[in-house]
């Protein structure tokens, strides 16, 4: 079941992808202008350590440049983290985001997993504290988790981050999502990162800009010894010129960030309405997307109809039944209800 995920619009032709949760804006014109303009330097390779880019994200991150590195998505990072660190043993929450686990199987880990139960809201509990021991070498966690949407109080998060740091523990916590919460830094661990040299936080172009296409990422961590040997063990011009001017030109962007959030602010509330109505059980999700149970064979019903949503029972933790949904434009959100409608009701 890997490399299942959304965005399989090459199969799925002629349906509305809510399965891939990128911003509703769509890609900003300024962005696919840069990859126009890059079209003239497509003969010459990129250049080696992409300090324009890691400049600009230095000044976009306050940070400096030196602790960032950046990757073809976040997807590269994850990757990379594990063939730098070979741990032997590492803990995840379940479900969660699959790219963890398979990078660290790759390496020849040991995962061990913590369920996120449905009767408790897959909401993160204390006993995860009790899961960290000092055989561990990594833990992953998803702030706000892939599929859920659900979000971890950030003083839990510190709590875990302490117990990590007193057992040896290199924490890595994927904040790509926190983009579309209310109050992104009421959860970010972002100002740990001068004190924790055992914290490294992920973060990515793909969602923020709704460039998935394009493949950037990029992570944050102050141990400038773990980011050697993740450039020690990642190829060299592994961010295209294209890449690298996109990404300079979408930093840029602000407006157009805040304008998908207020989008996704106004129509959350009336989408995850409108799916309690057609009798789902739906999850108090936070993030761009909204979580939700069903009828199996609901993926099937939606396609026939013209959309496509996410299908999560590939998620370890999850049977067949769970769904996630992208929140898009208003009059989007309206065809997605109508389509699901239909199928129920075996259109």
């Amino acid at each position: 079941m890997k490399h299942v995920h959304g965005g399989n619009i090459y199969t799925y032709r002629n349906c509305m992808d809510f399965s891939a949760n990128c911003n509703p804006l769509g890609t900003p014109e300024s962005v696919k202008q840069a990859v126009r303009d890059s079209l003239d330097r497509t003969g010459d390779y990129p250049q080696v350590g992409y300090a324009p880019l890691r400049e600009a994200l230095g000044e976009y991150e306050d940070m400096d440049p030196r602790h960032i590195i950046c990757g073809n998505g976040a997807a590269e990072l994850i990757f990379s983290l594990c063939q730098a660190v070979r741990p032997k043993k590492a803990l995840i929450s379940v479900p969660t985001f699959a790219e963890y686990e398979q990078a660290l199987t790759s390496v020849g880990c040991q995962v061990e997993h913590v369920l996120l139960r449905e009767e408790d809201g897959f909401c993160m509990q204390e006993s995860f504290i009790d899961w960290l021991h000092g055989d561990l070498d990594m833990v992953f966690l998803c702030n706000p988790n892939n599929p859920t949407g659900i979000l971890t109080d950030r003083e839990f998060l510190f709590h875990v981050l302490r117990r990590c740091r007193e057992l040896g523990i290199l924490l890595v916590v994927d904040e790509c999502f926190l983009d579309f919460v209310k109050e992104p830094g009421k959860y970010s661990l972002k100002a740990q990162l001068s004190r924790y040299h055992n914290l490294f936080i992920l973060k990515a172009f793909t969602k923020r800009y709704a460039m998935a296409g394009i493949r950037l990422g990029y992570g944050l961590s102050e141990n400038e010894e773990l980011l050697e040997k993740m450039a020690q063990v990642t190829q060299p011009w592994n961010i295209s010129v294209m890449a690298e001017m996109a990404g300079i030109a979408a930093l840029k962007e602000n407006a157009y960030v805040e304008k998908g959030r207020k989008t996704i602010f106004e129509e959350a509330p009336c989408l995850k309405k409108g799916l309690e109505e057609l009798g789902f059980t739906v999850y108090p999700s936070e993030a761009n997307y909204i979580f939700f149970r069903g009828e199996p064979g609901l993926f099937e019903k939606g396609i026939r109809n013209g959309v496509i949503i996410r299908d999560c029972s590939n998620y370890p933790g999850l049977t067949e039944g769970f769904y996630r949904v992208a929140v898009r434009t208003h009059q989007e959100n309206e065809r997605l209800l109508e389509a699901l409608k239909k199928g129920l009701e075996g259109e």
